[in-house]
């Protein structure tokens, strides 16, 4: 992959394993999986199913431990052969932002409130995350859909106010899994579009899983991974 000039690596990975289960029913999800992703990169993790690609994707994002390796996210060495932070839960609210296939919002809170319910958590008062939330709405040009519930969205409007969602704490590192998968074409364009500006924009990282073919001209690079390795030869 190309190196940015002058840049570090945002995401940086050294040998993480991971498995699962003991003895003979032991399973290598990850096998010494090493990996650098810049700031301003959009890339992609590919493989056939149980390959590792979500497996690596929870494991960037601090949800599961790996068994070894090393991992620095953002200039914070968060890894290295155990968790070097003990509260994950501020890791990734400092540092991550999460987008999934289906949107996930809340179906009782407005899409305003969707966001702005993430900034409070992170101990923005109600009406600092209010208008944060509106002024990410505004910058995904969803901002006249701030009042609507989410039942009254239109897929990719709300698959745009779970990309507001995940950018709330202004994140660097943007994690995706299957973001387009429940979008025709046009919609899923569109997505992959917003997600380019924003790793510009804001200097960011974005990772993503995918199996969604009509979007693979979109990444800087496309990581293969089979059998839990990184395929050498993609």
């Amino acid at each position: 992959m190309t190196q940015i000039p002058g840049s570090a690596p945002i995401v940086q990975l050294k040998d993480i394993s991971k498995y699962f289960g003991e003895g003979e029913s032991r399973v290598d999800a990850l096998r010494k999986v090493s990996i650098e992703i810049y700031p301003g990169q959009v890339v992609a993790l590919l493989g056939p199913s149980g390959s590792g690609k979500t497996t690596l994707l929870n494991v960037i994002g601090g949800i599961l431990e790996p068994a070894s390796g090393w991992m620095q996210l953002d200039g914070d060495v968060v890894y290295d052969n155990r968790w070097l932070r003990t509260d994950l839960r501020r890791l990734r609210l400092d540092k991550i932002g999460f987008i999934f296939q289906f949107h996930n919002l809340l179906p009782f809170l407005d899409a305003t409130d969707n966001i702005a319910i993430v900034l409070e958590l992170a101990g923005f008062s109600q009406k600092e995350a209010g208008r944060r939330a509106v002024e990410l709405l505004e910058y995904l040009e969803v901002g006249g859909r701030k009042d609507a519930m989410p039942a009254q969205l239109s897929g990719g409007e709300a698959q745009r106010v779970a990309i507001a969602r995940a950018l709330a704490n202004r994140p660097r590192i943007i994690l995706a899994d299957e973001p387009t998968a429940a979008l025709d074409s046009k919609r899923a364009g569109i997505v992959m579009d917003l997600l380019r500006k924003l790793a510009v924009e804001q200097d960011a990282a974005i990772i993503a899983v995918t199996h969604d073919e009509k979007i693979f001209d979109r990444f800087d690079h496309i990581f293969h991974l089979r059998d839990g390795r990184l395929d050498k030869d993609a």
